[in-house]
């Protein structure tokens, strides 16, 4: 049995940030992340469910992922909103309840700044997807820029202490391609609010390939 992850306070705290964030183009990010998905899906920390009303018909299923038993309850009340077949379970990303091989696309949105274990956990995506599924991607990640980089760095320590363990300065796209995943398309930008930029605010969308058996480092294909 996987090993209980409890943050009250966030699960509390985190239906009000993410409908801030939804009401100022947040649905535009996870309507890109989805665009052409199908088949069996696997949604690794589903938060609340905000992404199941955004998957296409093409998508036969989606086993919705979520360890937090207060955000799980919310991802389960949001499946009667979904546009398809979702199954909400619990469940970590370093221990995906699933068989090996069984998903055509894996979708992370705003989780991999949260695990404890990146590569890890990109060893289950990659452990649970079809030869030639996909891994589809939308996080905030840390800034390029030095001096927002810096300030990032200063308010790491609260900000993982407030939102669940959360990390403002992971390198989530150099964790994608250090685990094997080739990156077949990505779109760097800031998400800005009211055109103003925030510490969470540096962003990738991208969709990634699996390494095959036995591949090393993967690395950036194409992407803009």
């Amino acid at each position: 049995m996987a090993e209980a992850v409890s943050h009250p306070l966030f699960a509390r705290i985190y239906p009000r940030m993410n409908a801030f964030a939804e009401a100022h183009g947040s649905v535009d990010h996870r309507q890109e992340l989805l665009a052409g998905v199908r088949g069996r899906v696997i949604e690794v920390g589903a938060g609340t469910g905000a992404n199941f009303r955004h998957y296409p018909p093409e998508v036969e299923e989606v086993v919705a992922v979520e360890p937090e038993p207060r955000l799980r309850a919310l991802a389960e009340q949001a499946v009667t909103g979904a546009t398809v077949p979702v199954r909400v379970v619990s469940g970590r990303s370093e221990e995906l309840p699933v068989p090996d091989g069984s998903f055509d696309a894996a979708v992370i949105s705003l989780v991999l700044c949260t695990v404890p274990d990146v590569p890890r956990s990109l060893a289950e995506v990659t452990r649970v997807l079809k030869p030639g599924g996909e891994l589809r991607f939308y996080e905030h990640v840390r800034s390029r820029k030095r001096s927002a980089f810096r300030r990032q760095r200063l308010l790491n320590p609260l900000w993982r202490l407030l939102c669940g363990g959360c990390r403002l300065t992971r390198d989530t796209e150099r964790a994608i391609i250090e685990a094997g995943f080739g990156v077949d398309g990505i779109r760097r930008f800031d998400f800005l609010i009211n055109g103003r930029s925030g510490p969470a605010s540096p962003s990738v969308i991208g969709v990634a390939r699996p390494p095959a058996a036995g591949q090393g480092r993967g690395g950036v294909t194409t992407g803009s």
